[in-house]
């Protein structure tokens, strides 16, 4: 037998007494052992390896998502996770009170918490990753939800003004917020211009086609 195989066969001794466990215990013996392995893996720092399952009063959405699903799209998410199951995790940020806040999966969070067969056969989990440790600050957590948003191509933008304002008036250069959010400078300065604030340009260096 290879050392693998052994190691697995060891491993199932475990497994037999973790069937034996009342749901809720499972669940959290689940995770435990999902965290240790997560020591032990070459992918540790992808957030994706290590997926817990919370449950679902520990997981809120943010206040600053500017994404928007229409209800016809929001019945097609719910179809597929109905049919297809939970296919991606929810991508959180995990607070010191131990609750969970949504950087991305916002509406797959919803559909999960729903009253009805999906969070029965949930049993009032939720699968979560947490995103890095060093990039849990408020403004990183804003700037990937806008990655992600971004990446599927869907994102509001009288929303993405006000989180764009909101970024350079906390400090951020404009050249932050471009690299951040997956911006060019164009579409940086349209959002000022958008805002309308005077002060945001005070400090702008215009190019001579202003001229």
């Amino acid at each position: 037998m290879s050392q693998v195989a052994n190691l697995i066969e060891r491993a199932e001794a475990l497994f037999r007494e973790l069937d034996a466990l009342p749901l809720a215990q499972r669940i959290e013996a689940l995770n435990g052992l999902r965290l240790r392995l997560r020591e032990h893996s070459p992918f540790a720092a992808e957030p994706v390896d290590c997926v817990q399952w919370v449950p679902a009063e520990q997981v809120a959405g943010n206040d600053y998502n500017p994404n928007t699903v229409a209800p016809p799209e929001m019945k097609l998410l719910e179809l597929s996770i109905g049919t297809d199951g939970f296919t991606q995790p929810i991508v959180t940020h995990q607070q010191e009170d131990a609750q969970y806040v949504v950087v991305d999966g916002f509406h797959r969070q919803r559909v999960g918490r729903k009253t009805g067969r999906i969070r029965k056969r949930l049993r009032g989990y939720l699968p979560v990753v947490v995103i890095r440790a060093d990039r849990s600050s408020e403004a990183d957590r804003v700037a990937a939800t806008i990655r992600h948003n971004r990446a599927r191509g869907v994102h509001g933008v009288l929303p993405m003004t006000d989180i764009v304002i909101t970024l350079l008036q906390a400090g951020w250069s404009e050249a932050d917020v471009a690299r951040e959010l997956g911006m060019d400078d164009d579409e940086v300065l349209r959002f000022k211009q958008v805002s309308g604030l005077p002060e945001l340009f005070r400090d702008h260096v215009y190019s001579n086609s202003w001229d």
